[in-house]
């Protein structure tokens, strides 16, 4: 029996899912027809090549860490059929609930198609399995990690899905003052707790240079302390350090490429963000040899000051215009999902840091 990441990430994605196939969430009615009659309409003639393969490899996935977590736990031997049993019925709920959503339509070529895709991926992570790769990578794990890196590991896989969303400034994650209180303020109208929300000052200015340097810093800095924080062995962790620089300039090229076109992939390498990325990379590199407790204490000051400066920026024009275009679908298909996943990151990494400095202390 083992602790794995593998369930808390087949977790979130199957949330992705219903994201995406419920979106928008909105009018939501009964239109008079049975949720399961679409399994006895007639198959539409209307498909592409599109529509087959993203049904199929969107459910890949959920199978791969639905089998991966099956044998992680010891229980790899009906561990393909129960991750395609929860594929196939999390897709028949998503389609039976597209039936009261006018703007999707519910199809049983889709529902077929996601089982599909949920038994190929549990088929592929059952053959790394049987060639030795889940095997090598526990030992690799062991040799790496801190027993209890479960919740960091997740928290790395997802930092790089929360730099897809185009942040006003890079790595600027955890934005949501702003909208938190237009949202309060919205829900709030006509009442007296209106007059306790902070005024915010619409003529505020952008942020400096020296203040967007500090942002790009700390916010490629963050991620590697929290590396650290679960990370063996000072060598280990500067690789970490590295790597994670890397994935996350490839991933802010890659948003901005896919956002406003492949000839602006670099246009948010500012000479600010230069340095910044620079001196993060300096500052990750010498804090690779600090105690642990060090680097959590570091972590919970850097997410302190780098929330509390990128939260009095406000959004330029340019991005708001930037963003509206990004959020009408000129990027990936999962519309909003990217974007909380942006503003919540730094706020699970700091809980999950605060809760492992309590177990941690309990334990010595």
């Amino acid at each position: 029996m083992h602790k794995t990441a593998a369930w808390p990430l087949a977790l979130l994605y199957s949330g992705l899912i219903v994201y995406a196939s419920l979106y928008p969430f909105a009018e939501w009615r009964d239109q008079g027809i049975a949720p399961w009659a679409f399994l006895l309409a007639p198959i539409s003639p209307y498909w592409t090549g599109f529509d087959i393969g993203i049904n199929v490899v969107g459910y890949g996935p959920l199978g791969a860490l639905l089998a991966l977590a099956a044998v992680r736990s010891g229980r790899s031997r009906h561990g393909i059929w129960h991750a395609t049993l929860c594929g196939v019925l999390l897709s028949l709920g998503m389609e039976m609930l597209q039936s009261y959503l006018p703007a999707r339509v519910p199809s049983k070529i889709d529902w077929a198609l996601n089982g599909t895709g949920t038994l190929l991926g549990a088929m592929a992570a059952l053959a790394l399995e049987r060639m030795g790769a889940i095997d090598r990578w526990s030992q690799l794990r062991q040799r790496w990690f801190v027993p209890q890196a479960r919740g960091g590991l997740v928290l790395m896989a997802t930092w790089p899905a929360a730099l897809l969303f185009p942040a006003a400034v890079p790595f600027g994650l955890g934005q949501v003052l702003d909208r938190l209180v237009e949202t309060l303020a919205t829900e709030l109208s006509d009442t007296p707790f209106l007059a306790w929300l902070p005024v915010r000052d619409i003529s505020r200015q952008g942020l400096s240079p020296g203040s967007e340097l500090v942002c790009v810093f700390l916010g490629i800095l963050i991620p590697c302390l929290l590396a650290f924080c679960i990370a063996r062995g000072s060598a280990r962790r500067a690789v970490l350090a590295m790597m994670t620089l890397g994935v996350g300039v490839f991933t802010t090229a890659l948003s901005s490429a896919m956002s406003w076109g492949p000839q602006h992939a670099w246009a948010w390498l500012s000479v600010p963000t230069q340095w910044g990325l620079g001196v993060g990379a300096f500052v990750a590199v010498l804090l690779a040899w600090a105690p642990w407790r060090l680097s959590g204490a570091l972590l919970l000051l850097a997410l302190g000051v780098y929330l509390s400066v990128l939260n009095q920026a406000p959004e330029s024009p340019y991005f708001a215009q930037t963003l509206q275009a990004w959020e009408q679908g000129r990027f990936i298909r999962f519309h909003g999902l990217a974007q909380w996943l942006g503003w919540l990151w730094p706020y699970a990494a700091l809980a999950y840091v605060m809760t492992q400095i309590g177990r941690r202390d309990a334990k010595t």
